[in-house]
């Protein structure tokens, strides 16, 4: 090991119990101005604590670890792998406020693939956690670059947020793209408009919010 290199021990992150997450709840309901002894809200801190489990789920998963199981028996394919449109749901980091959109992701095999489920699942371990999309959009790719080792790794993620649709700017209908080339995509632009080419118009598709 390089003497000259610091190494920077991340500490582990202590959770609070339950208890305290709901007692956190009920702090905000009181600072919005609210009872948290009433009916309506009397078991709202237990709900939002279920579903910050749900929410923040990504914080359990080991992305890498589900692109471990891969397959080498594609006869010589080695044109790009591409899925398209996976939805999914995350929080912006700086307000919480949701974020909603789709990621399209792609890679281009060197000798093995790995089960399109697994991208789906990828881009939900990343998703589900406090996020800004430009992080997102270069975890998913460094990831598959680097379990897979492929000739070339391509994300591109739209995606609307909340945090400037419902508060601040508050401007509505406006969509995020951010992507993030690596390997072939970046260096080779033939290989890089063959994957544009392939997702498509990203400025005339649109995002569900049902």
């Amino acid at each position: 090991m390089d003497s000259n290199k610091t190494v920077t021990l991340v500490e582990p992150i202590l959770r609070p119990s339950r208890s305290e997450a709901e007692e956190a709840v009920k702090t905000l309901i009181r600072w919005a101005g609210d009872d948290p002894g009433r009916e309506g809200l009397k078991d709202t801190p237990s709900r939002v604590v279920r579903s910050y489990e749900e929410f923040f789920s990504g914080y359990d998963a080991d992305p890498k670890q589900i692109l471990q199981r891969t397959f080498e028996e594609v006869q010589g394919y080695d044109e790009i792998v591409l899925l398209r449109d996976i939805r999914f749901e995350s929080h912006c980091e700086h307000h919480m406020a949701p974020i909603i959109g789709k990621a399209h992701v792609a890679y281009l095999p060197d000798s093995r693939v790995v089960g399109i489920s697994k991208l789906a699942r990828l881009v939900e371990a990343y998703s589900k956690r406090l996020q800004i999309q430009e992080k997102m959009t270069s975890q998913i790719a460094g990831a598959i670059n680097e379990v897979l080792l492929p000739l070339g790794t391509a994300v591109v993620v739209e995606a609307a947020h909340q945090c400037m649709t419902t508060r601040g700017v508050k401007k509505s209908g406006v969509t995020m793209v951010t992507s993030r080339m690596l390997g072939a995509f970046r260096e080779n632009g033939e290989t890089r408009r063959e994957f544009l080419s392939m997702v498509g118009n990203l400025a005339s598709s649109e995002i569900s919010f049902s």
